[in-house]
């Protein structure tokens, strides 16, 4: 089939795709919600394991706490994220005066670790950028307040906890790639379905639509009628 007889096909029930995507794009455009921000806050702690002096010995005891640190700040990456460590945060919060809580259970989706050697950065998202900065503060102070009691649950009571960088003032989030490819995906599906289903009814139309289909079925055309 050569092409502009493609284009014949598409052209001959075009009002297919095109009503297809507009009936999309209209219920789209009604159905969809504005999502509330967000706000993301990023701090940094180094989490260290003191080594034992020995004096006048020659040990391996700064390579093992070295060695230590780093398991630790995986332990502290998963920590972080556990209803224990919220309810430090909350009662840190009630502290310094403020209004806001964490919900229980809730923690793992407002705080991210990540890891980098004996380096835990957390990142925490919320919708208040007030509040946020609350949370912050309160979670530097479990994190320094607090850590020998994590530590100790940890098996390793001597480790140390210290913020290298202060929590990030609070910055409004982008909105998520889903969201934002949401409507030309959806025009996008709509034109492909309005025209496969062109070229399906056209396979199926069993009229004869040129002289070239006669011929194919063996039959001689001797002459044409024109349109006009």
């Amino acid at each position: 089939m050569e092409l502009k007889q493609y284009v014949y096909i598409v052209w001959k029930r075009a009002w297919i795709p095109a009503v297809l995507v507009v009936i999309v794009a209209v219920v789209s455009l009604l159905t969809a919600t504005t999502p509330a921000p967000s706000y993301s806050t990023t701090m940094r702690f180094t989490v260290g394991v003191r080594p034992q002096e020995a004096e006048g010995l020659y040990n391996y005891d700064s390579y093992y706490a070295w060695l230590a640190s780093e398991y630790l700040v995986d332990d502290m990456t998963g920590l972080v994220s556990s209803q224990a460590f919220a309810d430090d945060v909350n009662r840190h919060l009630r502290e310094i005066g403020s209004p806001v809580q964490i919900p229980p259970h809730s923690i793992g989706g407002v705080t991210i670790g990540g890891k980098q050697h004996r380096i835990l950065s957390l990142t925490v998202t919320w919708p208040n950028p007030a509040e946020l900065a609350d949370i912050a503060q309160a979670i530097v102070a479990t994190m320094e307040q607090d850590s020998t009691h994590y530590m100790a649950q940890l098996g390793t009571p001597g480790a140390l906890i210290h913020v290298i960088d202060a929590p990030s003032p609070p910055t409004p989030n982008a909105l998520p790639l889903t969201q934002q490819l949401g409507l030309p995906i959806r025009i996008l599906l709509a034109l492909g379905v309005g025209l496969a289903l062109t070229f399906l009814l056209d396979y199926l139309d069993d009229s004869v639509r040129g002289k070239a289909e006669l011929e194919a079925m063996g039959i001689a055309v001797l002459a044409e009628v024109p349109k006009k």
